[in-house]
């Protein structure tokens, strides 16, 4: 079901919801706040017809999508259900598992503690633990089949967390990183405790790899701040911006509005998966294992595209957040992932034939993408087919939020194209 609003009830219900820092519970599926010609309004029907199309098909369980412009909500879709056969209908405060889109609010909670001088971005990381103040590089392998290691050519840097270019990556998209595992797992109980759980798989600063870097900076965050990572993000992030949903560990009430993560058969049917239980006493990095809704990350993405600060509220400097959205790599290439899991994840390639490269905590397409996101804009996602992108040339931010699996699936990022063309034919 949809709804119109004339332009100034969009204006002033979107700016009102959104200092609210949310877009509020129950409601019809499917509305839209609608700003601009006619040709804009044409163009967000069209993505309600492609979001509830797609829930009806079945080829998504559920979607909530939102998009903002500087002026506002510009649009809200909400389809299907939190839950396949069973589940009730999905609601724009249904909670998600939004994975890695923790990363970007881990890497604004570090950039905080730079701001301050708590941090340096350049100089060497706090030394918290051996296995980053003291790693080793992944040197090939003996004739035995026993990892060779070395000392680094140079010491690990937050810019080198904060960027993917540490060394250290996830095994679902390094196949060295495998053959590492699988090499130390062959070798006697006595030789396999020489060897270090997480080495790193090149020089830091020589090359990207997407990984668990992002997990070690939250560690820095708690040891730095001196309190929990879930706190200070409570404390400097989610409760400044109203972000009331957004928390590693949910509530009773919030899990009655979860939604279930759904695995891609291979007939290309859904089946719902058992719902995650949360361990009493479990710690948490900065990398994962966050919940949130799409109206609480729409909000810390209009916070980004406003240059750090939202309804009078500064959770960053405009200068760190122009940092965020600048290539930090230099000429190295980033955002492309090849899956050693392909139930987990396929291979990433979100842009085939553009330039990627990566800020503090989020991808860069260098050119601009047909009938889409202008170059220069900024986006990441998380490992259940949950989106976002922040198009700062163009002031317009968005979110995509479902739960399926595999990472990067076709039909979910189908879908997810077109709700992104639409977006853009409504705002020219």
């Amino acid at each position: 079901m949809s709804r119109c609003h004339s332009r100034r009830d969009i204006l002033n219900t979107g700016l009102k919801l959104a200092a609210a820092g949310s877009l509020g519970a129950g409601g019809a599926a499917g509305v839209q706040a609608r700003e601009g010609p006619m040709h804009g309004d044409n163009a967000l029907h069209r993505v309600d017809e492609v979001l509830r199309g797609a829930s009806a098909k079945g080829e998504l369980p559920g979607v909530v999508a939102l998009a903002a412009t500087e002026s506002g909500i510009l649009y809200e879709g909400v389809f299907g259900r939190r839950r396949l056969a069973d589940g009730s209908a999905m609601t724009r405060d249904t909670v998600f598992r939004i994975a890695s889109m923790v990363k970007a609010i881990t890497s604004v909670a570090a950039l905080q503690l730079v701001e301050k001088g708590k941090l340096s971005l350049e100089g060497p990381v706090p030394e918290i633990e051996p296995a980053l103040s003291e790693p080793q590089v992944l040197d090939g392998f003996s004739a035995a089949g026993a990892p060779r290691l070395r000392a680094p050519k140079r010491p690990i840097s937050l810019h080198h967390l904060l960027t993917h270019t540490s060394g250290f990556t996830y095994r679902l998209w390094d196949a060295k990183r495998v053959h590492y595992a699988e090499a130390v797992g062959k070798l006697p109980a006595k030789q396999r405790n020489q060897f270090p759980h997480t080495p790193l798989m090149f020089d830091p600063g020589e090359h990207w790899q997407y990984g668990p870097s992002i997990d070690w900076v939250g560690r820095i965050v708690q040891a730095v701040s001196d309190e929990p990572i879930e706190a200070y993000f409570r404390k400097n992030i989610f409760e400044p911006l109203g972000m009331k949903d957004t928390a590693f560990v949910i509530s009773a009430e919030q899990r009655r509005r979860e939604a279930s993560v759904h695995r891609r058969e291979a007939d290309g049917s859904l089946l719902a998966q058992p719902v995650e239980r949360q361990i009493p006493g479990q710690t948490f990095t900065g990398g994962g294992g966050i919940y949130s809704t799409a109206a609480d990350y729409l909000t810390f993405l209009r916070m980004l595209m406003h240059g750090g600060a939202l309804d009078g509220v500064r959770i960053l400097s405009p200068e760190t957040v122009a940092r965020m959205g600048e290539n930090q790599i230099g000429k190295i290439e980033a955002g492309i992932l090849k899956s050693t899991e392909p139930l987990a994840s396929r291979d990433i390639d979100f842009f085939p034939g553009i330039s990627l490269k990566w800020g503090f905590g989020h991808m860069i397409n260098m050119q601009p993408v047909a009938n889409g996101r202008s170059a220069g804009s900024l986006t990441w996602g998380g490992l259940f087919n949950t989106y976002y992108w922040i198009d700062p040339a163009k002031r317009v931010a968005a979110v995509f939020m479902t739960q399926v699996l595999p990472f990067g699936d076709e039909r979910a990022l189908r879908i997810y194209r077109d709700f992104e063309r639409g977006i853009y034919a409504a705002v020219g």
